[in-house]
């Protein structure tokens, strides 16, 4: 198995002076050191016992959770396995920490006593002092429990309670389906779904730089930021939806005039041609996941899967014409609901949230496609840098340079930065020295009109997995292309094209040596078809850019969450960069969970269009080869003393090994197969929070830290002070809450040295938090924030 010096894993991180002095002649697997007793004591908490081994678990102490609030320490132990572990419903801590509920889903903490805090929580970001500010939170999406009939919900949920009832004071409509309803229940069905997404922003304040955070209830600055924001603006319209301006009796389901306006050259080129006939006028922001915080106090809210469809009806149309209006409404979706055209979704927004009367704007330069996050390089006297992830299979990698120049970093006439200067999509090149395939180089690749058209060829970015004798869907290689009419046999313009093994020589000819502007009929009409448009130039197809963090240390490098290789539907991730399946029948191969990727800008100022990549960490368990000890990396995030903090993204359907739905049926964990394994990840038990220390004798090591109740995500860390703002989303996702029952079954695991064993894993079947710990505890789950700070706080986090 591979082994990585701690010289290498400090030079990653930035931290190369340090590696000098600390780098010890004794190497272990990936992330793992010999550590002495005094260094062991360094650790400023005891790491929490996770189900799966690590390698920590044979220097540290570490806290085993036997329920609710109690636990107990266990010594280290060469022997790191588990026969049996206990799953609990709760957020887990180390013991030094404490957790408390900072707002959930339902609270009404608005000036409007109807109106509440949204679902499912994901990116936080804060504006304001250590000890008062306001709060912005992320609301991606609405499934069950939140109603019977929220999207994708499976039928054999149906007599179980939904949790919108008991937390929100009404019932939504109910039917077998979502075709059942009546015209006006759809509507509220529908408006509901869409104002518990978008945003909310509260103030947030404590007495002191030690005390804990509470919701400053009914600021006159709380306000939501919702999918049907501005609907009133349907009345200017010419077509059917003008009247269609509420979706229910309530004060807060009438439509207001909180519309919100694009920039750039979408705004100017394609929204004026838009079917709605409302201009740069957009109703709304929804499917927002995670973001950034710029030094001038505004935040940065990503649409990510704004894709509407028959099952998941929360969105509008992903396909666009030439022109980058939308190829139409795609009946039975909230878009068709309510008039949203396809094309005013799925960008960039940008927020002020301490002032309402900042109308939030949508950035078009910064592209249209299923935005994860952005991170951003602002210097004085420099160009405005930002990087961007696609969170799709085989989605891309972004950056954007700004024509301007940054002035004053705090100065908030640089949001204008936004509004011009280029896209570009980074193209990965394979590794050239074979000794050596976890590095390479890269450039990155202008959408503009005049951009040579040349797509991956799908057997290429297929190859590593067809030379290793897999078939079918992992080894059809699928480029997404635009549908041009005359092109592969296609009879219209607009929406995608799927190019794969089977079809290559036929259709890449057509794609070929060409011009995107023989492809899009202006440059707003490219930036709303971005992906498309990246795959038609030769953008590298990635593994899920889930979050994408500048290095404090060094600005010109910049670390990459890749979350998934595997493919699918829409799109395949380069085999030659990225582990796209487990190749062999080995139970010790490497697995395909993501990893952690830097790329290293050539250019002083990151404004260039060359640079080098590095992966640094591949997913999977940590007796396997590569493995890292953890599986879908998510949201990164540094501290203030530039230590890294990791989170994980595992699939609710496969956590603990069960999926969901009342029944709770096993997975299939087989180490002895190939291909798809990514049932694996089952092993990892929860999702889970993890911290690399980036100097001291701890450097280098991973450190698990937290894990949160079952089928829950935890997302979007924010550091204030003492202080670590974390949100909790979807607990409990698509099972049911009441009655609740426990879980059991056998586990097969990888200890460190590779051998397979056994172990008893014991799971609530749905999840009760945070009603469990307010004195509920069978009460409805709820998407909630948190604050995590030490008992004994010192005025620092570690």
């Amino acid at each position: 198995m591979s082994k990585l010096s701690r010289r290498k894993l400090l030079a990653f991180f930035g931290c190369s002076a340090a590696a000098t002095v600390l780098a010890p002649t004794v190497e272990r697997k990936l992330f793992g050191f010999n550590i002495g007793v005094a260094e062991a004591a360094q650790l400023p908490f005891t790491p929490v016992r996770l189900p799966h081994p690590l390698p920590i678990y044979r220097d540290q102490k570490n806290f085993l959770p036997t329920g609710i609030g109690s636990g107990s320490i266990l010594n280290p132990t060469n022997d790191t396995r588990l026969g049996q572990y206990q799953v609990y419903d709760d957020v887990i801590v180390p013991p030094e920490y404490e957790r408390y509920v900072l707002v959930s889903w339902g609270d009404r903490v608005f000036p409007n006593r109807e109106d509440y805090f949204g679902y499912n929580c994901d990116f936080t970001g804060y504006v304001g002092s250590p000890t008062d500010g306001y709060l912005l939170v992320n609301h991606e999406y609405v499934g069950y429990p939140f109603a019977f009939l929220a999207p994708a919900t499976a039928a054999d949920l149906a007599p179980f309670p939904d949790a919108f009832t008991p937390v929100i004071g009404f019932s939504l409509p109910t039917a077998a389906n979502v075709g059942a309803l009546s015209p006006d229940d759809r509507r509220i069905l529908f408006g509901e779904s869409l104002y518990n997404v978008g945003m909310s922003i509260v103030r947030i304040s404590r007495n002191n730089r030690r005390s804990r955070f509470a919701v400053v209830s009914g600021d006159p600055k709380n306000r939501r930021i919702h999918g049907l924001s501005g609907l009133a603006v349907n009345s200017q319209r010419g077509d059917a939806y003008q009247s269609v301006t509420s979706w229910g009796p309530r004060s807060y389901q009438q439509g207001d005039q909180n519309y919100l306006i694009g920039t750039g050259p979408a705004a100017t080129e394609v929204f004026p041609l838009s079917s709605d006939g409302l201009g740069n006028k957009i109703i709304g922001t929804a499917f927002n996941c995670s973001g950034g915080v710029t030094p001038w106090g505004t935040i940065l809210s990503a649409e990510e899967n704004f894709q509407g469809s028959s099952t998941f009806y929360v969105g509008v149309t992903e396909g666009v014409k030439p022109d980058g209006t939308q190829t139409g409404y795609i009946s039975g979706t909230t878009g068709a609901e309510f008039g949203q055209v396809g094309e005013k979704y799925g960008w960039m927004v940008e927020i002020d949230p301490g002032n309402p009367g900042f109308r939030p704007r949508k950035h078009s330069w910064l592209g249209r496609y299923r935005h994860e996050n952005i991170a951003m390089r602002i210097q004085a006297g420099k160009k405005l840098v930002a990087y961007l992830g696609d969170d799709r299979r085989g989605g891309h990698t972004w950056k954007f340079v700004s024509s301007g120049i940054v002035s004053n970093p705090k100065n908030k006439a640089n949001s204008r930065l936004f509004e011009s200067g280029i896209l570009y999509v980074a193209k990965f090149n394979p590794p050239s020295d074979p000794t050596r395939p976890e590095e390479g180089t890269g450039e990155w690749i202008p959408l503009l009109l005049d951009t040579p058209t040349n797509p991956n060829r799908p057997s290429v970015i297929a190859s590593t997995a067809i030379a290793a004798g897999l078939t079918g869907s992992l080894a059809r290689g699928r480029v997404v292309l635009p549908r041009r009419n005359g092109i592969a046999g296609q009879t219209t313009d607009g929406g995608f094209f799927n190019c794969e093994t089977t079809n290559e020589d036929t259709a890449l000819p057509g794609y070929q040596n060409k011009r995107l502007s023989d492809f899009y009929t202006s440059q707003g009409a490219i930036l709303c078809d971005a992906f498309a448009a990246a795959n038609l130039v030769g953008g590298t197809p990635t593994a899920r850019p889930e979050d994408i963090e500048v290095n404090p240390r060094n600005p010109r490098e910049v670390f990459i969450a890749y979350t998934d290789g595997a493919p699918g539907g829409d799109g395949y991730p380069d085999s030659r960069i990225f582990v796209v399946a487990k190749y062999t029948t080995n139970p010790t191969d490497t697995q395909q969970s993501g990893g952690l990727y830097k790329i290293i800008e050539d250019s002083a100022d990151n404004t260039g269009t060359t640079f080098r990549w590095q992966r640094f960490a591949q997913g999977g368990e940590a007796g396997s080869e590569d493995g890292a000890g953890f599986a879908n990396l998510d949201n990164l995030v540094f501290d203030n003393r530039g230590n890294v903090w990791g989170v994980t993204d595992m699939s609710t359907d496969l956590h603990n090994g069960f999926n969901v739905g009342p029944a709770g049926t096993p997975t299939t964990i087989n180490h002895t197969g190939s291909g798809n394994v990514s049932s694996f990840v089952g092993v990892f038990g929860n999702n889970w929070m993890f911290y690399i220390p980036t100097s001291g004798p701890m450097a280098g090591e991973t450190v698990p830290f937290a894990y949160g109740p079952p089928r829950c995500e935890m997302t979007g860390p924010t550091f204030i002070g003492d202080t670590l703002i974390l949100s909790v989303q979807h607990p409990g996702e698509d099972c049911p809450y009441t009655p609740q029952q426990t879980l059991s079954r056998s586990i097969e695991m990888l200890n460190l040295d590779g051998s397979l064993f056994n172990q008893e894993r014991s799971v609530p079947r749905g999840s009760n938090w945070p009603s469990n710990i307010e004195g509920n505890p069978g009460g409805p789950p709820k998407p909630a924030v948190i604050g995590i700070r030490r008992k004994r706080s010192n005025g620092q986090f570690v």
